[in-house]
């Protein structure tokens, strides 16, 4: 899927309701929230922090859907096309970081 397509999805399933999009810094709290839930997983899996027990393991592709999704709707609530922020943003690491790390050798 692309991002306009993915973003388009996400506003026609807002757009069934009447409070539509959230205000901006509710979004943001929502993404911190789902930002944290991801780094929780990523902590249990590969940091010092252990699960409680009978937690269980969650869905880590989930977890950056979720993510991914209130980026979505951010994004939409601004206005902004994230597949040609996206498009500058790679441009601007492969210009600025063309020769910042080794390349593999073949």
């Amino acid at each position: 899927m692309e991002l306009n397509e993915a973003q388009k999805r996400v506003d026609d399933w807002i757009s069934r309701f009447e409070e539509g999009y959230w205000p901006p810094l509710v979004n943001l709290a929502r993404l911190t929230e789902e930002v944290g839930e991801l780094a929780r997983e990523l902590n249990h899996r590969y940091g010092a922090k252990t699960k409680k027990r009978g937690e269980d393991e969650q869905d880590l592709a989930l977890e950056l859907a979720d993510v991914l999704f209130v980026l979505l709707v951010l994004a939409n609530e601004q206005g902004v096309d994230l597949e040609k922020a996206l498009l500058r943003t790679l441009e601007k690491y492969e210009l600025r970081d063309a020769d910042r790390w080794a390349p593999k050798q073949e």
